[in-house]
């Protein structure tokens, strides 16, 4: 049985505008390219400047929310100081991105600024071409001395670990980790809210003030033990629990289940639909690929349909059950 949400001011589910950021290396199926031609290479579907698509709070922003709402939105237990905790994206790529890495919440604090977050990331792969690949980490045996020289000497892909990711798979990115994303993938990513990447190659690229290389800085950040951890589709079959971190929880699940925020915002994506989100009277109808923001106070809601989810939590949220007490997937 659904419960209604315990606070009166938000309601149960609020749905975001997606925002399309053109990028060279993008593709077509996210959006048409921008006005000077640039494709389209990411749909940012949930962070702090989104806006609600519908409902009594339609044209607000997830930050406007926030302030107004700290704990009725985020939850008790999350600092709402430090603004929304979260960055959720498609990404369409059509060619290599740059290899790059990202600094840990230490390492960002002393080289961007007080209060800056790292970046510790996640990625589920929705469509993989044949023969699409990524880069993730480096290979074992390699020094910190052998990945700064290959760094500095332009040879850094000499000592990249490749991946060839299925469908279902994900794959946890922590701060540290060298990584690149190939043609041929399209993908869910979650991710801290931070924008700092360091580029350590982009494949000859003409350079320019938008996608600048960061030798020293990637020098600096980039852990030689650091790899991208996987949990291949075949063993999870892209339900249950997919990535637990400090940062963020990522799951997989299927409709015809409860599930509930346990005082903590959620963030659900439909993978297929449609999906129906039920909260006592409150409804919210979901297409493939669109996201809604489930206040933590919205406690118990419902998923129903025939399709399947994301739902991305910040931090180590508690785990899931059905509402038999077993888990649903």
């Amino acid at each position: 049985m659904t419960h209604p949400p315990t606070s009166a001011d938000l309601p149960a589910f609020l749905p975001l505008t997606p925002r399309f950021q053109p990028r060279v290396w993008g593709g077509d199926r996210l959006a048409p390219p921008a006005p000077d031609g640039t494709p389209t290479g990411e749909a940012w579907i949930a962070d702090g400047q989104s806006v609600v698509s519908g409902g009594p709070l339609a044209g607000q922003t997830v930050a406007d929310l926030l302030a107004a709402h700290p704990a009725a939105l985020l939850g008790a237990g999350q600092d709402a100081r430090s603004g929304f905790p979260l960055l959720i994206k498609l990404l369409d790529c059509r060619d290599w991105l740059s290899v790059q890495v990202h600094p840990d919440d230490a390492q960002a604090r002393l080289m961007v600024g007080p209060g800056e977050r790292g970046k510790t990331e996640a990625w589920y792969f929705l469509h993989v071409e044949p023969g699409a690949q990524l880069l993730a980490g480096v290979k074992p045996g390699t020094t910190a001395q052998a990945l700064a020289d290959a760094i500095r000497g332009g040879s850094v892909l000499d000592l990249s670990q490749r991946y060839s990711p299925q469908e279902g798979d994900t794959l946890f990115i922590p701060a540290g980790t060298l990584h690149a994303l190939g043609p041929g993938l399209l993908l869910y990513e979650v991710q801290q809210a931070s924008d700092t990447t360091y580029r350590v190659f982009d494949w000859d690229r003409p350079a320019s003030a938008g996608r600048a290389v960061h030798i020293e800085e990637s020098v600096a950040v980039t852990d030689p033990e650091r790899q991208g951890e996987l949990r291949p589709a075949a063993q999870t079959g892209g339900l249950g629990e997919l990535v637990r971190s400090e940062q963020f929880t990522l799951r997989g699940v299927s409709a015809g289940h409860e599930y509930n925020t346990g005082g903590c915002l959620a963030l659900v994506t439909a993978l297929s639909g449609p999906l129906t989100l039920r909260a006592g009277s409150e409804t919210l109808g979901l297409d493939t690929y669109q996201t809604a923001l489930i206040p933590a106070a919205t406690g118990l809601y419902r998923l129903d349909g025939h399709g399947r989810a994301l739902i991305a939590q910040p931090g180590a949220a508690p785990a899931q059950s059905g509402s038999n007490g077993s888990s649903p997937d």
